[in-house]
């Protein structure tokens, strides 16, 4: 029983295992992004104050519907999974790429 890979196979095998599914990290980076915009802009509600948020609804430039107000964080959130999936994606390609070579 042979228990030492010729240099092509390893070569294969290494190639195999280190690339990254690009769905599943658009997927991780997506929720990571709407699970933080929604929970910064919540937190921001239930504190309340005299000027809720004035920063983060700067974000309305960016987002079309986006407010500081719950509902706002739902359609914040829709938009940071997008931008965050797409951020993602984009690292898992170019990753992928890289390690060709």
């Amino acid at each position: 029983m042979q228990d030492a890979l010729d240099p092509r196979e390893e070569q294969a095998l290494r190639q195999v295992i280190l690339r990254m599914r690009v769905h599943g990290l658009g997927v991780s980076f997506g929720l990571l992004c709407a699970v933080g915009l929604f929970a910064a802009t919540n937190i921001l509600i239930i504190r309340g104050g005299e000027n809720i948020g004035a920063h983060l609804g700067l974000l309305a430039a960016y987002f079309p519907g986006y407010r500081v107000t719950f509902g706002g964080s739902l359609v914040g959130a829709f938009y940071a999974f997008l931008i965050g999936y797409g951020i993602g994606w984009m690292v898992g390609v170019v990753y992928n790429r890289l390690i060709e070579t």
